[in-house]
């Protein structure tokens, strides 16, 4: 089931994520639910609280970017990608600069300087412990996602003159003055 994507503005956002303790069948619903919200979004990552969910979980999808991959000479793991309580281990000290988008902030895209490389520790949507090394795109896509987990959102990234420059832009968000092609849930600021 495609499910209302939660815009800038909704507290769900802003909350850090819960650990997932079970696998449960509402997990499994919430995971299938998901990956189907964001191909409807035609997104290539969704965290939990995109979706009114505060849990420790997102997934991811770069195979529509899979031919750029390929040219790297990079090869895709399997996708879409399950991570469930995933923790970044640590991150490379080289940075890099990259325009970045969100579904939950639609039509607004902003470079955001992001370590090049991570590595996570997570389990799969079977509940399966995990570790990656990512760099380049996936290591960008993946700490993008976690940082829903922790409440934080691109915008939070950027330089604060170009946060200020955005603020009327973002409280129009916030107040429902926004369009998309995926139904969005919006909860007006008074």
């Amino acid at each position: 089931m495609i499910l209302p994507i939660h815009v800038f503005g909704s507290s769900v956002l802003r909350e850090p994520a819960q650990t997932i303790e079970a696998n449960t069948p509402e997990l499994q619903t919430l995971i299938d639910d998901m990956i189907e919200t964001m191909h409807g979004a035609a997104g290539i990552g969704l965290a939990a609280p995109q979706v009114g969910e505060a849990k420790r979980i997102f997934i991811i999808d770069l195979s529509p970017m899979e031919e750029e991959f390929m040219e790297e000479g990079i090869e895709l793991p399997p996708m879409p990608m399950v991570f469930i309580n995933p923790e970044i281990v640590e991150e490379s000290d080289e940075e890099s600069e990259f325009e970045e988008g969100c579904l939950s902030i639609p039509d607004l895209r902003e470079r955001v300087w992001r370590p090049v490389g991570v590595k996570l520790t997570y389990q799969d949507r079977n509940l399966e412990p995990h570790e990656i090394d990512v760099d380049g795109m996936m290591a960008r896509v993946i700490q993008h996602e976690y940082d829903h987990l922790e409440g934080v959102l691109f915008t939070d990234l950027i330089s604060p003159l170009r946060r200020r420059l955005l603020r009327r832009r973002l409280r129009g968000i916030s107040q429902g003055d926004v369009e998309a092609d995926y139904p969005l849930h919006i909860h007006p600021q008074k």
